[in-house]
């Protein structure tokens, strides 16, 4: 437990536990060992959001496994068994077999001894026990996170121990080398800090143990705004006392020390009532004019969060001496605040002063001459007009030369590119350097060591908060949801939640809800983000101005994307170019900050990105639509192809349909799974988008070919997409697509439990099908409508249905359908007890191209047969079919129909009382549209 969760067998080995929900079922077990733990409390450990439908049979199957690797490696005998009690599992076993257990027994042993030198070797030997953080691999929920963080908090009590018994035996060096690493990690927990103080100072470190008090106490104020709690500042008067000692006798080691650490870290000045240290005085003075310039602007109100990035700038700054920082990110993101903010919070780090400069390389007005802004820091470094250099070589050595010496914070905001900031990088060892850009700015990074710290959109907590210290706690508290709404379409934005927030405080009579509601029409959202000068749209346009011709002509072509997801194939559909150029142009659009790079050719373009480029061309005309519904045509039709191998596609590309250049590869049925659930959204947009402009040829074909996931996600809500996809088949005239259309509606609908409509729609599938001369579509018509039936008790039409359907599909040499019909005629057949003829039909559905079956539709069909067999007194058969389907279905990570083999494989000693009741887990199948 005591890091990443594991088992491991006496002769060391690790155990094979499988999947991060797997390690995280036997972790809440670890946590409360030989106690029964609830399934509703493992379900809340095992997801930390909503469980899916059928979470407890997942449960059941993470059980399953881990008894199963248990018995492999005879755990029983080590005393180790996983039991089942009622609505609960327990975890028997002796507790001095894991590693919290032990680690506890040796803090309660130290606790008990008066011996340092012994707790030393104790608590060295239990500390050697952790591996990482407690739980490691695991789940993120709150039942997790709760035991892992109490073990932690016995982690620094070990620590703090620890350093303790080494004070104890005089060895104040080994007691601050073990307690500087959990300061460091730790840094406000002050009982901490205030112990690893007095281990440096009795160390003779008295400067480093000043700097680690003035260092929390800053921390304090800036992160939670409190004084540091009575523990540290009884750790800074004894520090005080012993220097005061130490200053006394100047012939120590100790003031030799402490006088070269203060030299080397110049950190404190008149700000914090304490005098700067004379070496640090006199090395300032040397370097150059004695004044402190304080270019910053004022610290930016209502600034909100941004706690991941001003914690990377103090650990980038911190721990480089000299460093150089880009703060990246797109138009109105918050850069400049963020940069602001930091500076006023570091300042008294930077006792020779800050520098600030607006390069202005994204504004209206021309980019900063350089010579400009060196004269200018010049200037306030105290040079003179009369003796200001007149070449920009000589600015240049003038400004290094000045800034050589001295702890200065260098700001440079608005940076155009890489080759604006060089001149204006300071030559001083200890400056720091914070540039702001919307350019990724990847060459300051290569020649100049710069370290990248992106920002990004805020989060969703975090732009409502920026709402409410704008516009004040009150409108926000009185309507939440709709504060939530509106921050989610601005995108995160500062800006555009700053001028949100501006219109509705000039105009408070319209409130939040009316306004979101304003904002959520895509047409108007721009402009009512526009306040005077001030707007994302001006932005935005500032940011396209600087990109180079390719750029901008592919950014002027993205407007009809339906969605937020982009890759280079559907960027060249859009864009009507070859892909490779659309990917250069995709790169510069990333490095701007248009588009965010996610992965390989992969991008994310966000809404108010989109609109502005559907802006650029209000009056397009509609083949830059037509070229993405084709593509997306195209595409749906591979992942069908990856999702269901072996199927029908169960439409063709429509009339004049223009070929893509290049479309997405699905490797396996998992990719095109993946990629579908991924771009739903997208897909429905798609569809709206095609049914708007007319196009519903396309917009049928974009429904029917999500079938592969609407089949696996059955009663995910697609009834308005499927309706949708039906009215635009009955538009374009197209019997044989409103056939599979009203099939696969039918369907969906008899599984969310609609009876009545969902017989409507499945009655007229089959002579729609007919009346188009569609075979296929009349075989799979001819199923849905039969499985409808036998769910509603109908023990006479299913036959019949399903023999017709086979035969069209044999007929057809309809390998797939056949399949499927083989398969739900097996079921009907051991629904009315004719189980051998049940058994023949699995076997033949089994045999029929079984290489190019989905792994899914396999494990169902053997999991019949074995039913089957086991039904005709065929038992050493049917478990032979039914530890192969348990193989298939592990192999392939599909769970629940595991779960339904190893049911069916349990019921065989019940010698089947019941032969007319299949299970209807293992029964029910899937529909398909592809036969």
């Amino acid at each position: 437990m005591l890091g990443p969760v594991s088992v491991t067998t006496a002769n060391g080995g690790p155990l094979p536990l499988g999947p991060a929900k797997r390690r995280s079922l036997l972790a809440m077990l670890l946590a409360h060992p030989n106690t029964p733990v609830g399934v509703e409390r493992l379900t809340e450990a095992l997801w930390d959001e909503e469980p899916p439908r059928h979470a407890r049979t997942v449960l059941q199957g993470h059980v399953s496994r881990l008894r199963a690797v248990f018995a492999q490696y005879d755990a029983a005998a080590h005393g180790v068994e996983l039991l089942t009690q009622g609505a609960a599992y327990r975890l028997r076993l002796p507790e001095t077999l894991v590693d919290a257990h032990r680690f506890e027994e040796s803090l309660r042993l130290v606790r008990r001894s008066t011996d340092p030198g012994e707790a030393v070797a104790v608590l060295r030997e239990a500390l050697g026990l952790w591996q990482g953080p407690a739980f490691a691999g695991t789940v993120h929920s709150a039942p997790l996170e709760a035991p892992a963080q109490a073990l932690e908090e016995l982690r620094l009590t070990a620590v703090e121990a620890l350093a303790r018994a080494y004070g104890q035996l005089g060895d104040h060096g080994a007691a601050a080398s073990v307690l500087r690493a959990e300061a460091a990690a730790h840094p406000l927990r002050e009982p901490l800090v205030a112990q690893l103080m007095l281990s440096l100072a009795r160390a003779g470190r008295q400067a480093d143990a000043l700097d680690w008090f003035h260092r929390t106490r800053k921390l304090l104020a800036d992160e939670i705004g409190v004084d540091p709690a009575p523990v540290l500042i009884d750790a800074y008067h004894a520090l005080l006392r012993t220097d005061a000692h130490v200053r006394a006798h100047p012939d120590t080691d100790a003031d030799a020390h402490a006088h070269a650490e203060a030299h080397a870290h110049p950190h404190a000045d008149a700000d914090d009532g304490t005098a700067r240290p004379p070496a640090a005085m006199a090395h300032a003075a040397a370097a150059g004019p004695a004044v402190r310039p304080q270019l910053l602007p004022r610290r930016p109100r209502g600034f909100i969060a941004r706690q991941d990035e001003l914690a990377a700038l103090d650990r980038i700054t911190s721990a480089a001496p000299g460093s150089i920082v880009t703060l990246t990110g797109s138009a109105g993101v918050g850069k400049t605040a963020l940069a602001v903010h930091w500076s006023h919070r570091r300042r008294a780090d930077f006792p020779d002063g800050t520098l600030f400069a607006d390069l202005c390389g994204f504004s209206p007005t021309p980019a900063r001459d350089t010579r400009a802004v060196l004269r200018e820091f010049l200037l306030a470094l105290g040079v003179p007009v009369e003796r200001m250099p007149g070449s920009p070589a000589a600015l240049g050595a003038r400004y290094r030369e000045l800034t050589a010496g001295r702890r200065l914070l260098v700001v440079l905001d608005n940076a155009v590119d890489s080759e604006q900031v060089r001149p204006l990088l300071p030559g001083g060892d200890e400056c720091v350097t914070l540039v702001t850009s919307r350019d990724r700015l990847d060459g300051l990074v290569a020649t100049d060591a710069a370290r990248p710290v992106k920002v990004g959109a805020l989060p969703a907590a975090d732009s409502t908060a920026l709402l409410a210290a704008v516009l004040g706690p009150e409108p926000v508290t009185a309507e939440p949801e709709a504060a939530a709404r509106l921050a989610g379409l601005c995108d995160g934005l500062p800006l555009a939640l700053r001028v949100a927030a501006a219109r509705l405080a000039t105009r408070p009579h319209r409130g939040l809800a009316s306004f979101a509601g304003e904002l959520a029409d895509e047409q108007h959202r721009l402009d009512l983000l526009q306040a005077e000068d001030t707007g994302v749209a001006a932005a935005l346009g500032l940011s396209l101005r600087h990109l180079p011709e390719p750029a901008r002509w592919l950014f002027h072509h993205l407007g009809p994307h339906t969605g937020a997801t982009l890759d280079t194939c559907t960027a060249a559909a859009l864009a009507d170019c070859p892909p490779i150029q659309a990917a250069r142009a995709l790169d510069q659009l990333a490095a701007a900050q248009l588009v965010v790079e996610t992965g390989p050719r992969s991008y994310v373009l966000h809404d108010l990105v989109r609109l502005f480029a559907r802006s650029l061309a209000p009056d397009h005309e509609p083949a830059g639509l037509l070229r993405l519904l084709d593509h997306w045509v195209q595409t749906l039709l591979a992942a069908c192809a990856a999702a269901e191998p072996g199927g029908e596609p169960c439409c063709a590309l429509p009339p004049g349909a223009r070929r893509s250049a290049e479309i997405r590869r699905f490797t396996d049925r998992t990719a095109a799974l993946a990629w579908y659930s991924a771009e739903r959204g997208t897909l429905r947009a798609a569809v709206e988008a095609a049914v708007a402009a007319g196009f519903h040829d396309r917009a049928w074909r974009l429904v029917l070919l999500q079938w592969p996931l609407v089949v696996w996600q059955v009663r995910d809500g697609w009834v308005p997409l499927l309706e949708q996809g039906l009215a635009s088949a009955e538009l374009d005239g197209d019997p044989a697509a409103q056939s599979r259309a009203s099939a696969l509606l039918g369907w969906v609908l008899s599984e969310e439990g609609r009876p009545e409509e969902a017989l409507t729609r499945l009655e007229r599938a089959p002579d729609l099908a007919v009346r188009a001369g569609d075979f296929a579509g009349e075989a799979v018509a001819r199923i849905n409508l039969a499985v409808a039936l036998m769910r509603y008790g109908d023990r006479e039409r299913p036959g019949g249905l399903l023999a017709d359907a086979l035969a069209l599909a044999e007929r057809e040499g309809l390998t797939e359908t056949a399949t499927l019909a083989h398969q739900h005629l097996a079921q009907h057949l051991l629904s009315v007890g004719a189980a051998a003829e049940a058994a023949e039909h699995a076997a033949r559905g089994l045999a029929l191209a079984a290489p190019l079956l989905a792994a899914p539709r396999r494990v169902v069909l053997r999991t019949l047969h074995g039913e089957a067999l086991a039904a005709v007194g065929r038992t050493g058969e049917a478990v032979r079919q039914l530890h192969e389907a348990i193989r298939e279905a592990r192999a392939n990570a599909y769970e629940e129909g595991e779960v339904a083999a190893r049911s069916a494989l349990d019921g065989l000693s019940d010698r089947w009382p019941d032969r007319g009741q299949a299970r209807s887990v293992v029964t029910q199948g899937r529909s398909a549209l592809g036969g």
